[in-house]
């Protein structure tokens, strides 16, 4: 199924789920405005889906707020959602819309085929970890690092840079940059040239492109999971992080 990621701030397409997570179920469903035959919205607390089953396509929207912040039920909601389309061979294609996207939001975008990132100052997209106090780990380095170049990715790790419009589309974080109005049906239109392509050959391509970094990640991932732990639970890094969401708190008000 093919990826694009449509957001009011970036678009992005769909990343393929490794795993399911535990709990929630989709609740309500009801035909979508506009859908194609027979199509059915359905979602849950944080996410919706319109589907158009005529097209191949479905719009995913993410709706966490304030900023779409990657909880554990968020993400529950999110694959459960992935799962439900790809199971269904109707859909081809999922488009992704979101707001914020440092850091976790900037992964799920690289994750995805091609992103749209609305041409909005207020607007921007990259890892910040490093302002945190904190490393973002390899898989988030890896996979920054296949999109923009090491030496790109390396000056945006080490000073945790978030990219307004114009320099995310200089770098090649992002493919397209357009007016706010025109997100959608510029991933609508961008979903279209991938879907051109005979599935089975557009899909074994990507794989074998993201192959080594997804393979790293499996082999390494409990090792990276208390290499975390172990560095979130310092005084020093609390202390860091604490400040960082004052500084947030502060901006807000």
């Amino acid at each position: 199924m093919a990826l694009v990621a449509a957001v009011r701030v970036p678009v992005r397409v769909l990343l393929r789920a490794g795993a399911r997570l535990p709990g929630a179920a989709l609740g309500w469903t009801e035909r979508a405005a506009g859908g194609g035959d027979g199509a059915r919205r359905f979602g849950s607390q944080r996410v919706l889906v319109e589907p158009d089953a005529g097209a191949g396509v479905a719009v995913m929207k993410f709706k966490n707020p304030p900023v779409n912040s990657l909880s554990l039920e968020f993400l529950t909601e999110l694959v459960i959602s992935l799962e439900k389309l790809e199971n269904d061979k109707s859909f081809r294609g999922v488009i992704l819309t979101s707001g914020a996207c440092p850091a976790g939001g900037c992964l799920v975008a690289l994750s995805c085929d091609y992103r749209i990132l609305a041409d909005n100052p207020r607007y921007c997209i990259g890892l910040n970890e490093t302002q945190l106090g904190i490393i973002a780990p390899f898989w988030f380095k890896d996979t920054l690092e296949n999109t923009i170049g090491h030496r790109a990715a390396e000056r945006a790790l080490q000073l945790g840079l978030l990219f307004p419009p114009a320099e995310a589309l200089q770098v090649g974080l992002v493919d397209q940059v357009v007016p706010e109005e025109q997100v959608q049906s510029t991933a609508l239109s961008a979903i279209a040239q991938w879907m051109a392509i005979p599935d089975h050959a557009r899909q074994l391509t990507k794989a074998m492109m993201r192959k080594a970094t997804a393979s790293r990640l499996i082999t390494q991932r409990d090792a990276d999971v208390q290499n975390f732990v172990s560095l979130i639970s310092k005084d020093s890094i609390q202390k860091s992080l604490q400040r960082y969401l004052q500084r947030l708190k502060e901006k807000k008000g």
